[in-house]
Protein backbone atom coordinates (compact mmCIF):
# COMPACT_ATOMS: atom_id res chain seq x y z
CA UNK A 1 0.00 0.00 0.00
CA UNK A 2 1.27 3.50 -0.32
CA UNK A 3 1.39 5.89 2.09
CA UNK A 4 -0.79 9.58 1.89
CA UNK A 5 -1.04 10.16 5.79
CA UNK A 6 0.17 8.73 8.77
CA UNK A 7 -1.90 8.77 12.07
CA UNK A 8 0.18 8.41 14.96
CA UNK A 9 -0.66 7.39 18.82
CA UNK A 10 2.34 7.90 21.20
CA UNK A 11 2.15 6.45 24.66
CA UNK A 12 3.55 9.91 26.55
CA UNK A 13 4.75 8.43 29.74
CA UNK A 14 7.59 6.44 27.90
CA UNK A 15 10.71 8.53 26.56
CA UNK A 16 11.61 5.65 24.06
CA UNK A 17 7.87 5.90 22.69
CA UNK A 18 8.58 9.75 21.90
CA UNK A 19 12.23 8.92 20.48
CA UNK A 20 10.37 6.55 18.24
CA UNK A 21 7.61 9.28 17.53
CA UNK A 22 10.41 11.84 16.34
CA UNK A 23 11.99 9.40 14.16
CA UNK A 24 8.22 8.45 12.43
CA UNK A 25 7.63 12.47 11.82
CA UNK A 26 11.20 12.38 10.06
CA UNK A 27 10.15 9.48 8.25
CA UNK A 28 6.99 11.01 7.17
CA UNK A 29 8.51 14.66 6.29
CA UNK A 30 11.07 12.97 4.03
CA UNK A 31 8.19 11.02 2.06
CA UNK A 32 5.91 13.97 1.96
CA UNK A 33 3.59 12.13 3.60
CA UNK A 34 1.02 13.81 5.96
CA UNK A 35 1.08 12.91 10.02
CA UNK A 36 -1.20 14.00 12.65
CA UNK A 37 -1.33 12.74 16.28
CA UNK A 38 -4.37 11.17 17.40
CA UNK A 39 -5.88 10.20 20.90
CA UNK A 40 -4.03 13.14 22.37
CA UNK A 41 -5.54 14.85 25.76
CA UNK A 42 -4.84 17.34 28.28
CA UNK A 43 -5.89 17.04 32.25
CA UNK A 44 -9.36 18.40 31.95
CA UNK A 45 -10.21 17.72 28.57
CA UNK A 46 -12.62 15.11 26.93
CA UNK A 47 -11.63 12.46 24.49
CA UNK A 48 -13.13 12.35 21.68
CA UNK A 49 -15.25 9.24 19.37
CA UNK A 50 -13.01 7.06 16.66
CA UNK A 51 -14.95 9.13 14.14
CA UNK A 52 -14.23 12.28 15.46
CA UNK A 53 -10.43 11.25 15.70
CA UNK A 54 -10.24 10.18 12.21
CA UNK A 55 -11.80 13.27 10.83
CA UNK A 56 -9.29 15.20 12.57
CA UNK A 57 -6.61 13.34 11.62
CA UNK A 58 -7.69 13.93 7.75
CA UNK A 59 -8.70 10.37 7.94
CA UNK A 60 -5.03 7.96 7.75
CA UNK A 61 -4.73 5.42 5.77
CA UNK A 62 -1.86 4.00 8.36
CA UNK A 63 -2.45 4.45 12.15
CA UNK A 64 1.29 3.89 13.76
CA UNK A 65 1.64 3.22 17.12
CA UNK A 66 4.52 3.70 19.53
CA UNK A 67 3.97 1.85 22.61
CA UNK A 68 2.97 -1.87 23.92
CA UNK A 69 -0.50 -3.20 23.38
CA UNK A 70 -2.61 -0.39 25.37
CA UNK A 71 -1.15 1.81 22.78
CA UNK A 72 -1.98 -0.23 20.04
CA UNK A 73 -5.37 -0.98 20.66
CA UNK A 74 -6.03 3.30 21.26
CA UNK A 75 -4.81 3.29 17.32
CA UNK A 76 -6.77 0.36 16.38
CA UNK A 77 -10.15 1.87 17.66
CA UNK A 78 -9.56 4.01 14.78
CA UNK A 79 -8.25 2.03 12.13
CA UNK A 80 -11.10 0.12 12.21
CA UNK A 81 -13.86 2.62 12.22
CA UNK A 82 -12.54 3.78 8.67
CA UNK A 83 -10.59 0.82 7.77
CA UNK A 84 -7.18 2.14 8.18
CA UNK A 85 -4.32 -0.45 8.47
CA UNK A 86 -2.43 0.03 11.86
CA UNK A 87 1.40 -1.29 12.51
CA UNK A 88 2.12 -1.15 16.18
CA UNK A 89 6.39 -0.23 17.28
CA UNK A 90 6.92 -2.60 19.77
CA UNK A 91 7.83 -1.48 23.42
CA UNK A 92 5.88 -3.93 25.64
CA UNK A 93 6.97 -6.40 27.92
CA UNK A 94 4.29 -9.32 27.16
CA UNK A 95 1.87 -7.83 24.14
CA UNK A 96 1.28 -10.09 21.40
CA UNK A 97 -0.18 -7.09 19.21
CA UNK A 98 3.11 -4.78 18.23
CA UNK A 99 5.06 -5.30 15.34
CA UNK A 100 8.25 -4.01 15.04
CA UNK A 101 11.23 -2.56 16.97
CA UNK A 102 11.72 0.42 17.76
CA UNK A 103 15.10 0.15 15.98
CA UNK A 104 13.50 -0.99 12.98
CA UNK A 105 11.01 1.69 12.42
CA UNK A 106 11.98 3.21 9.26
CA UNK A 107 12.53 0.26 7.30
CA UNK A 108 9.33 -0.97 8.21
CA UNK A 109 7.43 2.34 6.98
CA UNK A 110 9.65 1.57 3.67
CA UNK A 111 8.21 -1.55 3.20
CA UNK A 112 4.73 -0.71 4.15
CA UNK A 113 4.66 2.31 1.49
CA UNK A 114 6.80 0.65 -0.95
CA UNK A 115 4.42 -2.23 -1.06
CA UNK A 116 6.12 -4.91 0.76
CA UNK A 117 4.15 -5.21 3.98
CA UNK A 118 1.36 -7.91 4.39
CA UNK A 119 -1.83 -6.83 5.61
CA UNK A 120 -3.64 -9.22 7.50
CA UNK A 121 -7.30 -9.54 8.18
CA UNK A 122 -8.19 -10.01 12.42
CA UNK A 123 -11.87 -10.29 13.37
CA UNK A 124 -13.62 -7.55 15.32
CA UNK A 125 -16.13 -7.57 17.95
CA UNK A 126 -19.73 -4.72 17.83
CA UNK A 127 -22.66 -4.55 20.01
CA UNK A 128 -26.37 -3.94 19.93
CA UNK A 129 -27.98 -3.03 23.10
CA UNK A 130 -31.44 -1.93 24.93
CA UNK A 131 -30.05 1.32 25.12
CA UNK A 132 -27.66 3.40 23.72
CA UNK A 133 -25.48 3.80 26.14
CA UNK A 134 -24.20 5.94 29.21
CA UNK A 135 -22.32 6.50 31.73
CA UNK A 136 -23.43 8.74 35.07
CA UNK A 137 -21.49 11.68 36.15
CA UNK A 138 -20.79 9.55 39.49
CA UNK A 139 -19.42 6.90 37.77
CA UNK A 140 -16.60 8.64 35.67
CA UNK A 141 -15.69 10.47 38.93
CA UNK A 142 -15.62 6.73 40.70
CA UNK A 143 -13.57 5.08 37.43
CA UNK A 144 -11.43 7.84 36.68
CA UNK A 145 -8.11 6.63 38.64
CA UNK A 146 -6.13 9.21 37.55
CA UNK A 147 -4.94 7.83 33.70
CA UNK A 148 -6.75 10.83 31.81
CA UNK A 149 -10.03 11.14 30.84
CA UNK A 150 -12.84 8.32 29.85
CA UNK A 151 -13.38 7.44 26.26
CA UNK A 152 -17.34 8.78 25.28
CA UNK A 153 -20.51 6.43 24.75
CA UNK A 154 -20.75 4.59 21.94
CA UNK A 155 -23.38 6.07 19.86
CA UNK A 156 -25.98 4.59 17.63
CA UNK A 157 -25.15 3.69 14.33
CA UNK A 158 -26.31 5.83 11.42
CA UNK A 159 -28.67 5.08 8.46
CA UNK A 160 -28.81 2.40 6.90
CA UNK A 161 -26.88 0.47 9.75
CA UNK A 162 -29.24 1.56 12.75
CA UNK A 163 -32.16 -0.46 13.43
CA UNK A 164 -34.02 0.01 16.32
CA UNK A 165 -37.46 -1.47 17.38
CA UNK A 166 -38.79 -4.76 17.59
CA UNK A 167 -37.03 -6.09 20.36
CA UNK A 168 -33.58 -5.80 18.73
CA UNK A 169 -32.35 -3.12 19.88
CA UNK A 170 -29.84 -0.20 19.47
CA UNK A 171 -26.69 -1.16 17.03
CA UNK A 172 -23.69 0.69 19.04
CA UNK A 173 -20.81 2.14 16.84
CA UNK A 174 -18.04 0.36 18.86
CA UNK A 175 -15.22 -2.14 17.54
CA UNK A 176 -13.36 -4.31 19.62
CA UNK A 177 -10.03 -5.72 18.59
CA UNK A 178 -9.95 -8.16 22.22
CA UNK A 179 -13.14 -8.21 23.97
CA UNK A 180 -16.10 -6.62 25.39
CA UNK A 181 -16.70 -7.30 28.77
CA UNK A 182 -19.58 -6.94 31.79
CA UNK A 183 -18.35 -6.38 35.58
CA UNK A 184 -19.74 -5.54 38.41
CA UNK A 185 -19.38 -1.55 39.87
CA UNK A 186 -19.54 -2.66 43.53
CA UNK A 187 -16.77 -4.82 45.28
CA UNK A 188 -19.24 -6.37 47.74
CA UNK A 189 -22.06 -7.75 45.11
CA UNK A 190 -21.75 -9.88 42.25
CA UNK A 191 -23.01 -9.22 39.07
CA UNK A 192 -26.30 -11.95 38.39
CA UNK A 193 -27.04 -11.90 33.71
CA UNK A 194 -28.53 -14.39 31.85
CA UNK A 195 -26.63 -15.56 29.10
CA UNK A 196 -27.88 -16.17 25.82
CA UNK A 197 -26.27 -17.84 23.22
CA UNK A 198 -28.16 -17.27 19.17
CA UNK A 199 -30.90 -15.57 21.24
CA UNK A 200 -31.33 -19.07 23.83
CA UNK A 201 -30.45 -18.96 27.62
CA UNK A 202 -27.22 -20.88 28.13
CA UNK A 203 -27.01 -20.33 32.19
CA UNK A 204 -27.76 -17.05 34.58
CA UNK A 205 -24.22 -16.20 36.08
CA UNK A 206 -23.67 -14.94 39.30
CA UNK A 207 -19.93 -13.24 38.67
CA UNK A 208 -17.47 -10.61 39.08
CA UNK A 209 -17.63 -10.25 35.45
CA UNK A 210 -18.47 -11.69 31.72
CA UNK A 211 -16.51 -11.17 28.89
CA UNK A 212 -16.66 -11.84 25.40
CA UNK A 213 -13.04 -11.94 23.39
CA UNK A 214 -12.09 -12.31 20.04
CA UNK A 215 -8.93 -15.22 18.86
CA UNK A 216 -6.83 -12.14 19.36
CA UNK A 217 -8.14 -11.31 22.84
CA UNK A 218 -8.01 -14.64 23.85
CA UNK A 219 -4.20 -14.12 25.21
CA UNK A 220 -5.60 -10.59 27.55
CA UNK A 221 -8.29 -10.55 29.73
CA UNK A 222 -9.74 -14.22 28.72
CA UNK A 223 -6.50 -16.21 29.38
CA UNK A 224 -6.18 -13.94 32.77
CA UNK A 225 -9.48 -15.32 33.46
CA UNK A 226 -8.57 -19.03 32.64
CA UNK A 227 -9.68 -19.20 29.08
CA UNK A 228 -8.45 -20.72 26.30
CA UNK A 229 -5.77 -19.72 23.75
CA UNK A 230 -6.91 -19.66 20.18
CA UNK A 231 -5.23 -18.79 16.84
CA UNK A 232 -5.78 -15.40 16.16
CA UNK A 233 -6.91 -16.90 12.50
CA UNK A 234 -9.26 -19.04 14.23
CA UNK A 235 -12.81 -17.62 13.18
CA UNK A 236 -14.88 -18.09 16.70
CA UNK A 237 -15.84 -15.86 19.75
CA UNK A 238 -15.04 -17.30 23.43
CA UNK A 239 -17.37 -16.31 26.17
CA UNK A 240 -15.29 -16.51 29.97
CA UNK A 241 -16.93 -16.24 32.89
CA UNK A 242 -14.58 -14.54 35.65
CA UNK A 243 -15.15 -15.38 39.27
CA UNK A 244 -18.60 -17.11 39.12
CA UNK A 245 -20.73 -18.79 41.92
CA UNK A 246 -21.71 -21.61 40.14
CA UNK A 247 -20.46 -25.37 39.38
CA UNK A 248 -20.02 -24.33 35.65
CA UNK A 249 -17.58 -21.95 35.27
CA UNK A 250 -15.73 -22.86 31.90
CA UNK A 251 -15.19 -20.80 28.59
CA UNK A 252 -17.21 -21.47 25.39
CA UNK A 253 -16.07 -21.24 22.41
CA UNK A 254 -19.44 -20.32 19.75
CA UNK A 255 -19.19 -19.56 16.43
CA UNK A 256 -18.61 -16.50 14.94
CA UNK A 257 -22.14 -16.07 13.48
CA UNK A 258 -23.71 -17.25 16.81
CA UNK A 259 -24.18 -13.89 19.11
CA UNK A 260 -23.71 -13.74 23.11
CA UNK A 261 -26.39 -11.74 24.72
CA UNK A 262 -25.92 -10.56 27.97
CA UNK A 263 -29.35 -9.47 30.50
CA UNK A 264 -28.65 -8.13 33.55
CA UNK A 265 -31.03 -9.47 35.76
CA UNK A 266 -33.61 -7.44 38.38
CA UNK A 267 -31.90 -8.20 41.46
CA UNK A 268 -28.56 -7.29 40.20
CA UNK A 269 -26.78 -4.37 40.55
CA UNK A 270 -25.70 -1.96 37.69
CA UNK A 271 -22.73 -3.27 35.35
CA UNK A 272 -19.87 -1.40 33.51
CA UNK A 273 -19.42 -2.28 30.03
CA UNK A 274 -15.64 -1.77 28.70
CA UNK A 275 -14.69 -2.00 25.47
CA UNK A 276 -10.66 -3.14 25.05
CA UNK A 277 -10.62 -2.55 28.74
CA UNK A 278 -11.91 0.97 28.76
CA UNK A 279 -15.23 1.86 30.11
CA UNK A 280 -18.06 2.87 27.77
CA UNK A 281 -21.21 2.60 29.73
CA UNK A 282 -23.51 1.45 32.60
CA UNK A 283 -26.23 -1.07 32.41
CA UNK A 284 -29.23 -1.36 34.69
CA UNK A 285 -30.77 -4.48 35.65
CA UNK A 286 -33.55 -5.17 33.30
CA UNK A 287 -30.73 -3.66 30.30
CA UNK A 288 -28.79 -5.87 27.40
CA UNK A 289 -26.49 -6.07 25.41
CA UNK A 290 -25.04 -8.23 22.36
CA UNK A 291 -22.01 -8.81 21.40
CA UNK A 292 -21.30 -10.48 17.88
CA UNK A 293 -18.78 -10.48 14.87
CA UNK A 294 -18.56 -7.44 13.51
CA UNK A 295 -18.76 -7.60 9.45
CA UNK A 296 -15.79 -5.27 9.17
CA UNK A 297 -12.08 -5.94 10.15
CA UNK A 298 -8.96 -4.97 11.64
CA UNK A 299 -5.88 -4.33 9.40
CA UNK A 300 -2.93 -5.05 10.92
CA UNK A 301 0.43 -5.04 9.15
CA UNK A 302 2.80 -7.68 9.15
CA UNK A 303 6.11 -7.54 8.24
CA UNK A 304 7.39 -10.78 8.90
CA UNK A 305 5.61 -14.65 9.12
CA UNK A 306 3.72 -14.56 11.34
CA UNK A 307 4.69 -16.66 14.55
CA UNK A 308 2.18 -16.54 16.82
CA UNK A 309 3.11 -20.11 18.47
CA UNK A 310 6.76 -19.01 18.99
CA UNK A 311 5.64 -15.70 20.52
CA UNK A 312 3.37 -17.58 22.76
CA UNK A 313 6.32 -19.49 23.99
CA UNK A 314 8.56 -16.43 24.49
CA UNK A 315 5.79 -13.55 25.97
CA UNK A 316 4.81 -16.48 28.74
CA UNK A 317 8.07 -17.60 29.42
CA UNK A 318 6.50 -21.26 28.80
CA UNK A 319 9.14 -23.71 29.97
CA UNK A 320 8.64 -27.26 29.55
CA UNK A 321 8.11 -30.20 32.13
CA UNK A 322 11.28 -31.42 33.73
CA UNK A 323 10.57 -34.92 33.17
CA UNK A 324 10.66 -34.67 29.15
CA UNK A 325 13.78 -34.14 27.15
CA UNK A 326 14.51 -31.56 25.05
CA UNK A 327 12.68 -31.59 22.04
CA UNK A 328 13.96 -31.19 18.36
CA UNK A 329 12.81 -29.61 15.36
CA UNK A 330 9.69 -31.09 14.40
CA UNK A 331 10.98 -31.03 10.12
CA UNK A 332 13.59 -30.06 8.66
CA UNK A 333 12.53 -27.27 5.85
CA UNK A 334 15.04 -28.65 3.44
CA UNK A 335 12.49 -28.76 1.04
CA UNK A 336 9.22 -27.86 0.00
CA UNK A 337 6.16 -29.48 1.85
CA UNK A 338 4.77 -32.60 0.19
CA UNK A 339 1.64 -32.23 -1.78
CA UNK A 340 -0.74 -33.51 1.12
CA UNK A 341 0.46 -30.58 3.46
CA UNK A 342 1.19 -27.58 1.25
CA UNK A 343 -2.40 -26.12 1.45
CA UNK A 344 -1.60 -26.38 5.54
CA UNK A 345 -0.24 -23.15 7.52
CA UNK A 346 2.86 -24.31 8.67
CA UNK A 347 5.47 -22.15 10.67
CA UNK A 348 8.90 -21.92 9.14
CA UNK A 349 11.58 -22.91 10.86
CA UNK A 350 12.00 -20.69 14.24
CA UNK A 351 14.80 -18.60 14.69
CA UNK A 352 16.72 -18.33 17.92
CA UNK A 353 14.35 -15.17 19.25
CA UNK A 354 11.16 -16.10 18.86
CA UNK A 355 10.36 -12.63 18.29
CA UNK A 356 12.46 -11.68 15.57
CA UNK A 357 10.98 -14.08 12.32
CA UNK A 358 12.79 -13.37 9.36
CA UNK A 359 11.29 -10.92 7.08
CA UNK A 360 9.19 -11.69 3.78
CA UNK A 361 11.22 -11.78 0.80
CA UNK A 362 11.43 -8.81 -1.47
Amino acid sequence: MSVSRVGLVVHQGRPAAVEVARAIRAWCADHGVGCHDIDVWREGEERRSAKEEARAAGRPDLVVTTGGDGTFLRGARVAACDGAAVLGVDLGTVGFLTEVPAAGVRPALDDVHEGRATIEERMLLTVRASRPLEIPTDMEALLHYGRGPLLPPPQPREAPDRTEGGGWGTALDVYAVNDIVLEKLARDRQVAVGVYISGRLLASYSADALLTATPTGSTAYSFAAGGPVLSPHTEAVVFTPVAPHMTFDRSVIVAPDEPVALRVLPHSGRAAVSVDGQLRGVLEPGDWIGVYAARRRLRVVRMRTPDFYGRLRSRLRLTDAPAAEEAPPLWSFTSPPPPELAHLRISPRPPRNPDQSAPPPR
